[in-house]
């Protein structure tokens, strides 16, 4: 039963982001993504990572900012493991009522151990 609901887990949450695609929505901020998005290793690519989501370059800048490549794989290799971190939630919150071009520099994180 476990792997069961795994599997329908797995699968609706493949529909969702292709339904964010198509709607050229960002998974992370819901906003409507600009003209030429930013591309998203969800694993960095320098540790084998291939699968990419599109998000705003302000919101892919963000992740970066926060998180080390080692965190990035260890633990926040997903949008909903993303935004299981308050840091990265506040930043939603404060960006979500933004026009989808909004740009500003990113500051990288105090909290980011290097």
């Amino acid at each position: 039963m476990i792997i069961h609901d795994s599997i329908f887990f797995n699968s609706r949450l493949i529909l969702y982001y292709i339904e964010m695609i198509e709607k050229n929505i960002c998974p992370l901020c819901k906003r409507q993504l600009p003209g030429r998005p930013s591309k998203h290793h969800l694993v960095p690519r320098s540790l084998g990572g291939r699968e990419k989501v599109l998000l705003h370059r302000i919101c892919h800048r963000q992740i970066h900012a926060v998180f080390t490549e080692r965190e990035l794989i260890n633990h926040y290799n997903s949008i909903d493991r993303l935004l299981e971190n308050e840091l990265i939630r506040k930043f939603v919150k404060w960006v979500r009522d933004k026009p989808p071009a909004f740009h500003v520099k990113t500051r990288n994180s105090n909290e980011k151990s290097r």
